[in-house]
């Protein structure tokens, strides 16, 4: 049976939507969640107008003294935004057919401002790992993706390749404030699932991992079924990533944020680096 503190917590799912395999999976992991949480589906798909407007066309425009560009950018926008409708009317048919509640939303911007904007009118918000324009991109994890794991108001739920269902949630519990509200949401989520949660705490002092850890056994006394707790050693961002590969997660809890944006700017965060590296879908707290 769902607590009702979880149905109140995950009312309204923002599911974006393109044509990527892992905007697929995200809309696999939205259509699982909605039924566990009888929650909405919101469907946002945005016509990229960098993909329209971009600095590429007006350099070759600007350069050759050619005026059609601006009728080529018209028809562009015209060719985006009927294939966007296509993808937003393939969603909501699946969504019908799954007897979940859907709405549909078609926006032209910037993929992630947008996104960011449309995420206050929802509880949940969930995209994948990378987009349609992954291969362009660098690194393990796509632009759009790292600018709103770092912008959005909501919580976010990143999806990888795959789908799986959540069998072995982890937390990453670190004491802070974020890590705190990332416990809640993994705790109401774990028990709603029916499945136990492994929390875990990465810390170079064993007497500080052991304190902080017995903060999240007080946490979870009255939540079934039972966490278990483990104390990782060394330094928090590989040792999370390498513990969720050996323990075959299909979901990690983490807060958005461990230390002071200053601290982050320069040195980068354990959530970046847990981002672009973790084998499994992440669910970031806010």
């Amino acid at each position: 049976m769902i607590d009702a503190e979880v149905t109140r917590l995950i009312k309204k799912i923002l599911v974006g939507i393109d044509t990527s395999e892992h905007s697929r999976n995200a809309q696999a992991y939205a259509f699982y969640f909605a039924r566990i949480f009888n929650a909405s589906l919101i469907g946002l798909h945005v016509v990229d107008i960098v993909s329209i407007e971009g600095s590429f066309f007006h350099d070759i425009s600007g350069s050759l003294g050619l005026e059609p560009y601006l009728d080529f950018s018209s028809k562009m926008r015209e060719v985006l935004t009927a294939r966007g409708r296509e993808v937003l009317d393939e969603f909501a048919a699946a969504a019908r057919r799954e007897n979940l509640a859907v709405e549909t939303v078609l926006d032209m911007g910037i993929v992630a401002n947008q996104i960011c904007d449309r995420a206050r009118s929802s509880d949940l918000v969930m995209i994948g790992h990378r987009g349609v324009n992954e291969k362009f991109s660098t690194g393990l994890l796509g632009s759009t993706a790292e600018s709103v794991a770092r912008k959005s108001p909501r919580q976010l739920f990143i999806s990888p390749r795959r789908f799986r269902e959540v069998k072995r949630p982890v937390l990453a519990y670190d004491g802070s404030e974020r890590a705190s509200r990332a416990m809640r949401s993994a705790a109401e989520v774990a028990s709603s699932l029916g499945v136990p949660i492994t929390v875990i705490t990465c810390a170079r002092d064993p007497k500080l991992g052991e304190r902080t850890l017995a903060e999240a056994r007080t946490y979870f006394e009255n939540y079934t079924p039972k966490a278990e707790f483990k104390l990782l050693l060394g330094h928090a961002n590989e040792e999370i990533v390498k513990f969720l590969k050996a323990h075959e997660a299909d979901l990690l809890f983490i807060g958005a944020y461990g230390h002071s944006r200053i601290i982050e700017m320069v040195l980068g965060s354990t959530t970046e680096f847990v981002l672009r590296n973790s084998p499994c879908p992440v669910f970031l707290a806010r």
